[in-house]
C-alpha cells in the first residue's frame, strides 16, 4: 500500500498521520524469508555473473612486488570468500575468528580484502595516529538509495562537503552551548516519559522500555529541530517511526553481496536497495511536509509563534548559500540526525534496564545511590549525572557489552594503502577481549569505578561511538539523554519483571542491525518506590 503523502495544510494537526496507512511495514516472517533468501540468491547471483566476477577476482589484490603483508586469517573460498564466514550476527563472528588468528584479521570478501581490527593498540594506530589516512568509509550499497550516500554525512569522504555538513550539525546542535541552552527540553521530555510510566503504574500494566524511550528521544529531537511533537506514548505513531527508522538500519546492516561484489550491484540481487529505497522515501515525505509548511509560514506576513528552532536556522543557511548548504543537504542531514538520535540513544536505554533487572543486586546499588544524592522529593537533573559515579559505571558497562552500532566504524584506507577496508569489532571483540577485561562477559560495572576509562573517543578499550574524524558528532547528546532517561526510571520507580518472570529466565539475544537491539522487546511493571532501599 503506498504511503499517503503529507500535505502541508494538513501539518498542523499530527505531521506522524503520514505514517498510518503505512503500518505493518515488515512482520516477523518476511524477516526471516528475507534472511533465508539473502544466502539463496547470492550463490544464484554468482553463477549468473561467474565470466564477470572472474575479472575482478583473477587479478591479485596486492601487487606481487608489494611490501604488504596481510594478517592471518580463514581460508577464503572460490569468489566468495569468507562471506559466508560472517553468518547473519557479523559482529559475533568476527568477535569469534579474533579468538582465533589474534587482533588483526584478514577476510576476503569477494573482490574487497577485509582486516578486522579488535585490539585497542591497533584500533589506535588505525583511529587517532593513521586518522587522515583512514577516515574514508566505504559506501554500502544499501546507502545508495535515493543517492542518499552523496548527501550523507555518515557516507560522504572526509572532504570539504563532508566537513561543512558536520560544522553545519555541530554549531546547530551539539556545542556546549547550544546543549546547555536546550536543558529544559530535555527536562521537559524526560518528565513526560515519567508521567507516561506513572499512568502505567497506576494501571498496573507493563511499560515497553524501548517504545517509551524511543518517543521521548523522538520527541526531543522533533522539538528541537521543528518545535513539535512528532509521537505520543499512547498511540502506535511512534512505533510506526520506529519500524521505518529500524528498517533503514537493519537494511542498510544486512550482509549485502552487492557490497563485495561490485560487478553485482546493478541489478541489486537481494532487493535491499529496492526496499531501503521505500523506507527513506516514507521518511523524506514526512521532512518535507513539516518543511513546506515551514516554509510557506515564513514566506507569509504570518509570524512562526515565536520558532527559533534548527530548521529555522537550516532555512536560513539554504537562502543564503545554496551552493554550500541545499535542500537536499537538508533533507538528508535530517535523516542522518533522526536515525542516529533515536535509536542509538533508545537501545542503550532499553539495554541497560535489561542488565539491571537481570542483576537486581546490581539495579539496587544504582537505586540506592540516586536516593543518598537525589533524596525523594524532586526529580534528576542533568546536573546531578556527575554526583552519580555508579550510574556513569553502568552506562558504561552496558555500551561495552551492547554498543550501540557494532560496526558502523568501517574505514577504508587511501589509493597508497592499497584496495581494502578496515572493520572495528568494537563491542564484541575489544569490549570482551579477556587480556584487557576480567570476566568479560558479565555485567559488572564496579570495573569502572576505580577507572579512568571513559567512551569519549579517547580511550581505546571502550569506543562504541567511534573515535577520531568519523566519531559520532551527537556523543554529547547521547551522554546526556541517556544518563537522564536512565535515572529518572530507576529514582521514580521500583521494577518487576512481567507475567512474574524471573531475573534468570530473561531473554538477553540480540538483534543484528547497524545498532543492536534486544531479540525480545523488554516490558517491566513499574511499582511505587518504596523507601528505603535494601542492598
Amino acid at each position: 500500500m503506498q504511503c499517503a503523502r503529507y500535505l502541508p495544510d494538513k501539518a498542523r494537526t499530527s505531521p506522524i498521520n503520514t505514517l498510518q496507512s503505512c503500518k505493518h511495514i515488515d512482520c516477523e516472517r518476511q524477516r526471516r524469508k528475507m534472511e533465508i533468501m539473502d544466502y539463496l540468491i547470492f550463490p544464484l547471483s554468482i553463477f549468473l555473473v561467474w565470466r564477470c566476477i572472474r575479472v575482478f577476482t583473477s587479478r591479485p589484490i596486492h601487487s606481487k612486488s608489494s611490501t604488504t603483508k596481510l594478517p592471518p586469517g580463514p581460508r577464503p573460498l572460490p569468489i566468495i570468500g569468507n562471506f559466508f564466514e560472517l553468518g547473519n550476527k557479523p559482529h559475533q563472528s568476527l568477535a569469534n575468528l579474533s579468538k582465533t588468528y589474534g587482533p588483526l584479521v584478514t577476510l576476503k570478501l569477494g573482490s574487497t580484502t577485509v582486516i578486522n581490527v579488535s585490539s585497542p593498540h591497533t584500533a589506535e594506530e588505525v583511529l587517532h595516529k593513521n586518522d587522515h589516512v583512514m577516515s574514508n568509509r566505504p559506501t554500502l550499497d544499501a546507502a545508495r538509495a535515493l543517492d542518499h550516500h552523496e548527501f550523507s554525512m555518515v557516507w560522504l569522504p572526509a572532504a570539504a562537503h563532508w566537513r561543512n555538513l558536520r560544522k553545519v550539525c555541530t554549531l546547530q546542535m551539539l556545542t556546549v552551548q547550544r546543549l546547555n541552552a536546550s536543558q529544559a527540553l530535555r527536562q521537559k521530555k524526560v518528565q513526560e516519559l515519567v508521567d507516561h510510566v506513572h499512568e502505567r503504574c497506576s494501571s498496573g500494566l507493563a511499560v515497553d522500555i524501548g517504545r517509551a524511550a524511543f518517543t521521548t528521544a523522538l520527541n526531543l529531537i522533533s522539538n528541537t529541530f521543528f518545535s513539535i511533537d512528532l509521537a505520543h506514548y499512547r498511540s502506535n505513531s511512534s512505533q510506526d517511526f520506529k519500524e521505518l527508522v529500524w528498517n533503514v538500519m537493519e537494511e542498510t546492516g544486512r550482509p549485502n553481496v552487492a557490497d563485495y561484489l561490485p560487478a553485482l550491484r546493478f541489478i541489486d540481487p537481494q532487493g535491499i536497495r529496492r526496499r531501503n529505497a521505500v523506507y527513506l522515501k516514507k521518511l523524506f515525505d514526512i521532512f518535507d511536509g513539516i518543511i513546506n509548511q515551514r516554509s510557506q509560514l515564513r514566506a507569509s506576513s504570518v509570524t512562526s509563534s515565536g520558532t527559533n528552532d534548527v530548521l529555522d536556522a537550516l532555512l536560513r543557511l539554504t537562502k543564503e548559500n545554496d551552493h554550500e548548504f541545499s535542500y537536499n543537504d537538508m533533507k538528508h542531514l535530517l535523516l542522518d540526525l533522526f536515525i542516529a538520535g533515536t535509536d542509538t540513544t533508545s537501545s542503550p536505554l532499553e539495554w541497560a534496564m535489561a542488565e539491571l533487572l537481570h542483576n537486581p543486586t546490581t539495579m539496587a546499588k544504582a537505586r540506592t545511590e540516586l536516593q543518598e544524592v537525589i533524596g525523594k522529593d524532586r526529580p534528576v537533573e542533568e546536573s546531578d549525572i556527575a554526583k552519580l559515579p555508579y550510574l556513569q559505571a553502568v552506562v558504561k558497562e552496558t555500551l561495552r557489552l551492547h554498543p550501540p552500532a557494532p560496526l558502523l566504524s568501517r574505514h577504508k584506507a587511501g589509493s597508497r594503502r592499497g584496495n581494502w577496508r578496515l572493520h572495528s569489532a568494537k563491542g564484541c571483540a575489544i569490549g570482551r577481549d579477556p587480556n584487557i577485561w576480567s570476566n568479560q562477559n558479565s555485567f559488572v560495572p564496579e570495573r569502572f569505578l576505580e577507572s579512568k576509562i571513559d567512551f569519549k573517543g579517547r580511550d581505546f578499550e571502550l569506543i562504541p561511538f567511534g573515535s577520531g574524524r568519523r566519531i559520532c558528532p551527537g556523543l554529547p547528546l547521547a551522554y546526556r539523554m541517556v544518563h537522564l532517561m536512565l535515572a529518572s526510571l530507576l529514582h521514580s520507580f521500583d521494577w518487576k519483571l512481567e507475567n512474574g518472570m524471573k531475573a534468570e529466565d530473561m531473554d538477553m539475544s540480540e538483534k543484528f542491525g547497524l545498532t543492536l537491539q534486544k531479540a525480545m522487546p523488554l516490558r517491566a511493571i513499574p511499582v511505587r518506590v518504596q523507601r528505603p532501599l535494601p542492598i
